[in-house]
């Protein structure tokens, strides 16, 4: 009896009538089924599906993003095997690429040669990105674009705007992030670097690790003490060109992924910056970050949602031609299920991120919903690239295939950018949860 109800209603519903009935909304005979999940191509740019949500993408930002697409698909994605095992992209030659075409300075203002465009169509861009086959590339361009500038845009002084921000958005100059440091890395408060002020010039000691770009950057927006005072109000930023004598670059550090990206430790030895450089008040450098921060946990969880949305379509793909036991992969029901259930993961966070977004924008405090949509990122970065790999089996294991560089990569997403620990920290005082008395001995 069950069955044959079950089976009646499967014919009503797929009637123009019975569908009409759930969905009122939609005109009769638009709506269809398929025996097959929908494929990339059946979607938006990134599979971002075009359902309503809080973020609305435009004809506008679909045209950014195809136009990028463009250039990834020309100057970037043919180069990027030998790009991973040179462990280095030429960052000057792609930067001036997209410096030219604008998508360095897509929401920055149109008199430093930006385009002055709202954050979601950042957002977009950054999404697209993301198609970028190797993420250690499309990671060194939102650093540029939305970890090291925004503090300059905002609070930096005409004269610092127009000598570092402006041939930044052009493409000339590559910029890189000094606030990580051996002993310091999601606890930006204990940083040890010091800048100590002489006359007109700033005496800078110290050092910093993890550097992505250190190696070809030509200034560096550095983040050091300027004071002895409590650690939230005793640091300022500084635009600190990479020429300078008493500056030393470590060789390429070997890391688990990101291979395209050169990362680097950088000592300072008595280096002497002018006061003009500067960004904004002294003592504030600390708050400054923190905003930086804002964007750039909102533009690391943008930047997983196309990767992960193809890997997930050509792990289908994959399983459904890939005969185990005289059937395809694919029609295992734990595996069809578990992609079923990764797929569904994947619009959550994203349709979480175009809140946020969305909240940001409009002036409201997202400081909890960053931190969960950056959370969620890198865990569901862990669930989807281990999950696919295993279904690729020993294809996967193999170092040049995409979900194989994928995994690596995208290990990164709960460790760089504020870790998982500080990301459940944050939501933790926002639920009014974190424990408010010192512990008993």
């Amino acid at each position: 009896m069950a069955r044959r109800c079950a089976a009646l209603a499967g014919r009503w519903l797929s009637s123009p009538d019975g569908a009409q009935s759930l969905f009122p909304g939609i005109p009769k005979g638009s709506r269809s089924c398929s025996s097959h999940p929908s494929s990339p191509q059946t979607t938006q740019e990134g599979g971002s599906p075009s359902s309503a949500d809080p973020l609305s993408y435009t004809e506008e930002h679909r045209a950014l993003r195809a136009s990028l697409r463009k250039i990834i698909d020309k100057e970037i994605n043919p180069f990027v095997d030998k790009w991973e095992e040179d462990r280095c992209f030429p960052a000057h030659h792609i930067f001036k690429i997209l410096g030219q075409a604008g998508f360095l300075g897509v929401n920055k203002a149109k008199k430093y040669g930006g385009q002055n465009l709202e954050l979601s169509h950042q957002i977009a861009v950054v999404e697209e990105l993301g198609n970028i086959s190797a993420m250690g590339i499309a990671m060194a361009i939102i650093l540029q674009t939305d970890m090291a500038t925004p503090a300059l845009e905002r609070f930096g002084a005409e004269e610092l705007k127009q000598q570092f921000l402006v041939p930044s958005i052009a493409g000339d100059f590559v910029a890189c992030l000094g606030v990580s440091e051996p002993g310091a890395g999601s606890d930006v408060a204990s940083i040890k670097t010091k800048a100590v002020l002489k006359g007109d010039d700033y005496i800078i000691n110290g050092s910093k690790m993890w550097t992505t770009s250190g190696s070809q950057a030509d200034w560096m927006c550095l983040l050091a003490n300027t004071s002895t005072g409590p650690p939230h109000l005793n640091k300022s930023l500084f635009c600190l060109p990479m020429n300078l004598a008493g500056i030393h670059v470590s060789k390429n550090i070997e890391k688990l992924g990101m291979w395209a990206s050169d990362t680097v430790q950088v000592f300072f030895e008595d280096v002497r910056v002018p006061r003009r450089f500067l960004i904004g008040e002294e003592g504030r450098g600390f708050q400054y970050q923190m905003l930086q921060f804002q964007e750039e946990r909102m533009s690391s969880t943008a930047l997983v949602l196309s990767p992960l949305t193809n890997i997930i379509h050509q792990t289908i793909e994959y399983a459904r031609n890939r005969i185990v036991f005289n059937k395809p992969l694919l029609d295992s029901q734990v595996v069809h299920f578990r992609l079923a259930e990764l797929s569904t993961e994947l619009e959550l966070l994203r349709s979480l991120l175009y809140r946020t977004v969305a909240q940001y924008t409009q002036g409201l405090d997202a400081t909890k919903l960053v931190s969960m949509s950056k959370l969620k990122a890198g865990r569901l970065s862990h669930e989807v690239t281990d999950s696919c790999l295993q279904y690729w089996g020993a294809m996967g294991y193999t170092h040049k295939a995409l979900v194989s560089r994928l995994f690596r990569d995208l290990r990164l997403v709960s460790i760089g950018a504020g870790a998982d620990e500080v990301m459940l920290s944050v939501i933790c005082k926002y639920m009014d949860i974190l424990p408010t008395t010192k512990s008993m001995k």
